[in-house]
């Protein structure tokens, strides 16, 4: 493992890809490796796919991993895209275990717009950003002020009785076989649906189908945000991944030698003749 750089593995309901990541540079360190996403995409299976990236590379230090569904205290709760035995699994611990590293565990909307706010198209803005992921589903994550509300998954807001993913996402336009034309129009329908309720300075167009994004942003019209693709494209969430893993180390670091410092102080006062006793002590 290099100095300054953090394992970033993307979970995605067709691929699983990952790289070592330069956080200096928000860049991947060497060529990403992918998988296929297995189908059915079960934990125990997925699980290995991801271990066969990280082996890849021969790594031994830090991962973070992203999954698209809400995570929760690094628990999958929801897992749309996924296998439902995914739902309410303590993922973290499973990766953990089988990886035999450390792991953190993040939406993966939530880590690309992470990696877009801090190296790519939402640098630099205060006002409210929205990252959106269209791929096998439609993921977001929203910014204001530079921070992060997690786990929005907007690509789940109903649109003409559907789930917005079922008819706006990459997929949808596979499935349907749809014109770049005609997928714009309901993009363009979502995106409109997205401004009423929120009203971003920015929409930051994420996920495979960005590397394409000359074929249908100029089609989108009647949107007052500025709509913009992912200056790290399909990238961004190796990168986000990686960030999380290490904002979560460093942060334990800080925690435990916050710990330690403070440990003699209250040694000293617990033999202090006069040191309160708390209430209920030894009970």
């Amino acid at each position: 493992m290099s100095s300054g750089q953090v394992f970033g593995v993307d979970i995605g309901g067709s691929g699983i890809k990952g790289a070592p990541v330069d956080l200096a540079r928000g860049e991947l360190a060497q060529e990403r490796h992918k998988v296929l996403t297995p189908h059915p995409s079960e934990p125990d299976t997925v699980v290995a796919a991801v271990k066969e990236v990280v082996g890849h590379f021969g790594w031994t230090g830090l991962v973070g991993v992203t999954f698209p569904g809400v995570i929760a205290d690094g628990v999958t709760r929801t897992a749309a895209n996924m296998h439902r035995d995914w739902v309410g699994l303590d993922a973290t611990t499973l990766l953990t275990r089988e990886l035999g590293l450390p792991v953190t565990l993040i939406n993966d909307a939530d880590a690309a717009g992470t990696a877009e706010m801090a190296f790519g198209a939402g640098r630099g803005i205060d006002g409210t950003v929205i990252v959106l992921t269209f791929g096998t589903g439609i993921g977001s994550a929203v910014f204001t002020g530079g921070r992060l509300l997690p786990n929005t998954e907007l690509g789940h807001l109903e649109l003409n009785g559907h789930d917005a993913e079922h008819r706006a996402s990459s997929r949808a336009k596979e499935d349907h076989d749809l014109s770049w034309k005609h997928w714009a129009r309901r993009v363009q329908e979502y995106l409109a649906h997205v401004e009423m309720l929120f009203s971003p300075e920015r929409f930051v167009i994420g996920g495979g189908v960005s590397r394409k994004a000359d074929k249908f942003l100029p089609l989108i019209e009647g949107v007052r945000a500025d709509l913009v693709p992912a200056e790290l494209q399909n990238n961004a969430g190796i990168v986000g991944a990686a960030m999380a893993a290490s904002l979560r180390a460093n942060a334990t670091s800080t925690a435990d030698a916050t710990s330690t410092a403070h440990a003699p102080l209250a040694a000293n006062a617990a033999t202090t003749p006069n040191a309160a006793t708390p209430p209920n002590a030894g009970a």
